[in-house]
Protein backbone atom coordinates (compact mmCIF):
# COMPACT_ATOMS: atom_id res chain seq x y z
CA UNK A 1 0.00 0.00 0.00
CA UNK A 2 1.34 3.64 -0.61
CA UNK A 3 0.28 6.86 1.15
CA UNK A 4 1.25 10.10 -0.16
CA UNK A 5 0.29 12.72 1.90
CA UNK A 6 0.88 16.64 1.06
CA UNK A 7 2.81 15.61 -1.81
CA UNK A 8 4.47 18.67 -3.23
CA UNK A 9 6.77 18.74 -6.09
CA UNK A 10 8.14 22.34 -7.93
CA UNK A 11 10.31 22.76 -10.98
CA UNK A 12 11.50 26.06 -10.38
CA UNK A 13 8.25 28.51 -9.87
CA UNK A 14 6.15 25.53 -12.11
CA UNK A 15 4.40 23.41 -9.48
CA UNK A 16 3.77 19.95 -10.93
CA UNK A 17 2.48 18.15 -7.58
CA UNK A 18 0.57 20.35 -5.17
CA UNK A 19 -0.35 19.11 -2.00
CA UNK A 20 -1.37 15.86 -2.85
CA UNK A 21 -3.45 13.59 -0.49
CA UNK A 22 -3.77 10.06 -1.87
CA UNK A 23 -4.17 6.31 -0.69
CA UNK A 24 -3.24 3.61 -3.13
CA UNK A 25 -4.33 -0.04 -1.82
CA UNK A 26 -3.03 -3.28 -3.40
CA UNK A 27 -5.38 -5.74 -4.86
CA UNK A 28 -6.59 -2.92 -7.64
CA UNK A 29 -6.34 -1.68 -11.26
CA UNK A 30 -5.98 1.78 -9.87
CA UNK A 31 -5.47 4.61 -13.64
CA UNK A 32 -3.67 7.74 -13.76
CA UNK A 33 -4.95 10.18 -16.33
CA UNK A 34 -3.80 13.85 -17.01
CA UNK A 35 -3.03 15.89 -19.74
CA UNK A 36 0.66 15.53 -21.40
CA UNK A 37 3.01 17.47 -18.60
CA UNK A 38 0.44 17.14 -15.82
CA UNK A 39 2.60 15.29 -13.53
CA UNK A 40 1.96 11.82 -13.98
CA UNK A 41 5.71 10.56 -14.48
CA UNK A 42 6.96 13.15 -11.88
CA UNK A 43 4.40 11.30 -9.26
CA UNK A 44 5.85 7.63 -10.64
CA UNK A 45 9.32 9.36 -10.23
CA UNK A 46 8.49 10.48 -6.56
CA UNK A 47 7.43 7.37 -5.24
CA UNK A 48 9.73 5.05 -6.56
CA UNK A 49 12.55 7.85 -5.08
CA UNK A 50 14.02 8.87 -8.29
CA UNK A 51 12.78 12.13 -7.72
CA UNK A 52 12.92 14.71 -4.34
CA UNK A 53 9.61 15.87 -3.21
CA UNK A 54 8.23 17.49 -0.30
CA UNK A 55 5.85 15.81 1.72
CA UNK A 56 5.49 11.82 2.92
CA UNK A 57 5.07 8.78 1.16
CA UNK A 58 4.74 6.31 3.40
CA UNK A 59 4.85 2.19 2.04
CA UNK A 60 3.35 -0.62 3.62
CA UNK A 61 5.37 -2.71 4.58
CA UNK A 62 8.29 -0.71 5.12
CA UNK A 63 10.47 -3.22 3.20
CA UNK A 64 8.17 -2.50 -0.14
CA UNK A 65 10.63 0.21 -0.93
CA UNK A 66 13.06 -2.34 -1.96
CA UNK A 67 9.99 -4.05 -4.01
CA UNK A 68 9.02 -1.03 -6.79
CA UNK A 69 8.49 -2.21 -9.75
CA UNK A 70 8.69 1.11 -12.03
CA UNK A 71 8.03 0.42 -16.04
CA UNK A 72 9.10 4.02 -17.43
CA UNK A 73 7.65 5.08 -20.98
CA UNK A 74 10.52 4.64 -22.81
CA UNK A 75 12.84 1.99 -20.94
CA UNK A 76 16.76 2.24 -20.65
CA UNK A 77 18.78 -0.68 -21.99
CA UNK A 78 21.78 -0.57 -22.84
CA UNK A 79 22.84 -1.33 -26.21
CA UNK A 80 25.39 -3.98 -25.88
CA UNK A 81 23.51 -6.25 -23.72
CA UNK A 82 21.48 -9.04 -24.49
CA UNK A 83 17.73 -9.69 -22.99
CA UNK A 84 18.64 -12.97 -21.11
CA UNK A 85 21.96 -10.34 -19.32
CA UNK A 86 19.28 -8.10 -18.88
CA UNK A 87 16.96 -10.21 -17.08
CA UNK A 88 19.46 -11.60 -15.05
CA UNK A 89 21.06 -8.39 -13.93
CA UNK A 90 17.13 -7.25 -12.38
CA UNK A 91 17.14 -10.75 -10.68
CA UNK A 92 20.44 -9.96 -9.29
CA UNK A 93 19.18 -6.77 -8.00
CA UNK A 94 16.63 -8.53 -5.97
CA UNK A 95 18.72 -11.90 -4.76
CA UNK A 96 16.41 -13.50 -7.49
CA UNK A 97 17.45 -16.68 -9.28
CA UNK A 98 16.12 -16.38 -12.90
CA UNK A 99 13.86 -19.33 -13.91
CA UNK A 100 15.43 -21.59 -16.73
CA UNK A 101 11.53 -22.05 -18.34
CA UNK A 102 9.36 -19.76 -18.54
CA UNK A 103 10.88 -16.47 -17.85
CA UNK A 104 10.43 -15.28 -21.59
CA UNK A 105 6.12 -14.62 -21.52
CA UNK A 106 6.95 -12.56 -25.03
CA UNK A 107 8.84 -14.66 -26.69
CA UNK A 108 11.38 -12.56 -27.40
CA UNK A 109 15.16 -12.99 -28.79
CA UNK A 110 16.74 -12.85 -25.79
CA UNK A 111 20.27 -14.23 -26.78
CA UNK A 112 20.16 -10.39 -29.18
CA UNK A 113 21.58 -7.37 -27.57
CA UNK A 114 19.15 -4.97 -27.32
CA UNK A 115 19.91 -2.59 -29.62
CA UNK A 116 18.10 -5.10 -32.22
CA UNK A 117 14.86 -4.45 -30.15
CA UNK A 118 11.89 -2.58 -31.62
CA UNK A 119 10.75 0.07 -29.01
CA UNK A 120 7.50 -2.27 -28.50
CA UNK A 121 10.18 -5.34 -27.55
CA UNK A 122 12.36 -3.34 -24.86
CA UNK A 123 9.15 -2.25 -23.59
CA UNK A 124 8.02 -6.13 -23.08
CA UNK A 125 11.56 -6.72 -21.89
CA UNK A 126 11.96 -4.18 -19.13
CA UNK A 127 7.70 -5.86 -18.20
CA UNK A 128 9.34 -8.68 -18.29
CA UNK A 129 12.19 -7.71 -15.94
CA UNK A 130 10.39 -6.25 -13.01
CA UNK A 131 7.79 -9.35 -12.68
CA UNK A 132 10.67 -11.55 -12.22
CA UNK A 133 11.92 -10.19 -9.40
CA UNK A 134 9.09 -10.54 -6.98
CA UNK A 135 7.94 -6.55 -6.34
CA UNK A 136 5.23 -5.91 -4.00
CA UNK A 137 4.08 -2.43 -6.19
CA UNK A 138 4.36 -2.06 -9.94
CA UNK A 139 4.08 2.00 -11.17
CA UNK A 140 3.39 1.36 -15.23
CA UNK A 141 3.79 4.17 -17.40
CA UNK A 142 2.10 3.92 -20.54
CA UNK A 143 2.35 0.36 -20.90
CA UNK A 144 0.30 -0.37 -23.40
CA UNK A 145 2.28 1.87 -26.14
CA UNK A 146 4.69 0.50 -29.01
CA UNK A 147 2.68 -2.53 -28.44
CA UNK A 148 0.84 -4.95 -31.23
CA UNK A 149 -2.76 -6.24 -30.63
CA UNK A 150 -1.73 -9.61 -29.27
CA UNK A 151 0.83 -8.03 -26.65
CA UNK A 152 -1.69 -5.50 -25.47
CA UNK A 153 -4.14 -8.87 -24.48
CA UNK A 154 -1.14 -10.43 -22.50
CA UNK A 155 -0.72 -6.94 -20.52
CA UNK A 156 -4.04 -6.90 -19.67
CA UNK A 157 -3.60 -10.87 -18.70
CA UNK A 158 -0.86 -9.76 -16.53
CA UNK A 159 -2.59 -6.70 -14.82
CA UNK A 160 -5.05 -8.86 -14.02
CA UNK A 161 -2.91 -11.87 -12.25
CA UNK A 162 -1.20 -9.29 -10.34
CA UNK A 163 -4.45 -8.02 -8.99
CA UNK A 164 -5.25 -11.24 -7.75
CA UNK A 165 -1.84 -11.46 -6.00
CA UNK A 166 -2.73 -9.01 -3.89
CA UNK A 167 -0.42 -6.25 -5.54
CA UNK A 168 -0.54 -2.61 -5.60
CA UNK A 169 -0.84 -1.74 -8.94
CA UNK A 170 -0.75 2.10 -10.73
CA UNK A 171 -0.94 2.54 -14.91
CA UNK A 172 -0.76 5.82 -15.95
CA UNK A 173 -1.89 5.57 -20.06
CA UNK A 174 -3.29 7.87 -22.80
CA UNK A 175 -5.87 4.95 -23.47
CA UNK A 176 -8.48 6.14 -22.15
CA UNK A 177 -10.98 2.90 -23.40
CA UNK A 178 -8.42 0.29 -22.04
CA UNK A 179 -8.18 1.93 -18.72
CA UNK A 180 -12.09 2.59 -18.38
CA UNK A 181 -12.43 -1.05 -19.09
CA UNK A 182 -10.00 -2.93 -16.29
CA UNK A 183 -9.18 -0.06 -13.51
CA UNK A 184 -11.34 -0.52 -10.40
CA UNK A 185 -10.37 3.65 -10.14
CA UNK A 186 -9.55 6.37 -11.99
CA UNK A 187 -7.39 9.42 -10.57
CA UNK A 188 -6.91 12.49 -12.46
CA UNK A 189 -4.12 14.44 -12.24
CA UNK A 190 -5.30 18.17 -13.58
CA UNK A 191 -3.25 21.45 -12.00
CA UNK A 192 -1.50 19.44 -9.35
CA UNK A 193 -4.31 18.44 -7.88
CA UNK A 194 -5.85 14.95 -8.22
CA UNK A 195 -9.36 14.25 -8.26
CA UNK A 196 -10.48 10.20 -7.77
CA UNK A 197 -13.23 8.48 -9.64
CA UNK A 198 -14.43 4.67 -8.82
CA UNK A 199 -15.87 2.46 -11.63
CA UNK A 200 -19.23 2.99 -10.63
CA UNK A 201 -19.12 6.46 -10.90
CA UNK A 202 -19.12 6.81 -14.85
CA UNK A 203 -16.22 8.47 -16.54
CA UNK A 204 -18.00 10.47 -18.86
CA UNK A 205 -16.33 13.73 -16.75
CA UNK A 206 -12.83 12.63 -17.23
CA UNK A 207 -13.09 12.78 -20.59
CA UNK A 208 -14.95 16.54 -20.66
CA UNK A 209 -11.63 17.50 -18.47
CA UNK A 210 -9.37 16.17 -21.17
CA UNK A 211 -10.73 17.47 -24.03
CA UNK A 212 -10.44 21.12 -24.94
CA UNK A 213 -13.74 22.96 -25.09
CA UNK A 214 -12.10 24.98 -28.11
CA UNK A 215 -11.97 21.63 -29.98
CA UNK A 216 -16.12 20.63 -29.45
CA UNK A 217 -16.74 24.14 -30.24
CA UNK A 218 -14.66 23.93 -33.83
CA UNK A 219 -15.98 20.17 -34.39
CA UNK A 220 -19.52 21.20 -34.25
CA UNK A 221 -18.79 24.24 -36.78
CA UNK A 222 -17.01 22.00 -38.84
CA UNK A 223 -19.84 18.50 -38.92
Amino acid sequence: MIEIKNLRKTYGANIVLNDIDLTFKPSKLIGLVGKNGAGKTTLFKCVSGLETYDGVIHLKPKESIHKIGYLPTNPYIMSRITGQEYLQLLCNARNKSLPKKGANIFNLPLDEYAENYSTGMLKKLALTGILLQGNAIFLLDEPFNGLDLESNIKVNLILEKLKAKNKTIIISSHILDSLFKICDEINLLVNGKIERFNQGDGYSKIEDVLADSNFKQNLDSIL
